[in-house]
């Protein structure tokens, strides 16, 4: 899977472009994901890390997560605690993942980024920097 193709799911997210991240999920769906998890998370664990300052408790990260799924109709299908284990993750607790499917890391992963992104309100200038910044990260696992 080429990188663009990646960058581009990033910069729908962020504009909650929904229809082209819909396309894009689904063109990656059907190249397998290849390269797309090292992509997607770095720019998770970047946005994450943007957004939660240091120290945040379990606590903080339980409300974001509450108050962002209760914005969505159906809000109560996302999942939450996986959503907070990765997110928690990101932020120093790595050993939550470990028993979170790939297929639903995936699915939180790319929801609470493109959450992150249109929350932070990036300029095209640092949507461009941000995902460069996360094709540059996710290059050294890839």
């Amino acid at each position: 899977m080429k990188v663009q193709a990646l960058s581009d799911l990033v910069r729908a997210l962020a504009r909650a472009d929904w229809d082209t991240a819909e396309t894009l999920v689904a063109e990656l769906g059907r190249s397998g994901w290849v390269g797309g998890l090292q992509v997607i998370g770095a720019a998770f664990t970047l946005a994450v890390n943007r957004h939660f300052a240091p120290g945040t408790t379990p606590t903080d990260v339980a409300a974001w997560v509450s108050s962002t799924r209760a914005r969505y109709a159906d809000g109560d299908s996302l999942p939450g605690l996986e959503m907070e284990g990765l997110i928690r993750a990101a932020l120093g607790e790595p050993e939550l993942v470990d028993n979170i499917p790939a297929e639903t890391m995936l699915a939180a992963e790319v929801f609470v980024l493109g959450q992150l992104l249109q929350e932070k309100k990036l300029t095209p200038a640092e949507l461009d920097e941000f995902v460069a910044e996360a094709e540059e990260v996710a290059a050294e696992y890839m």
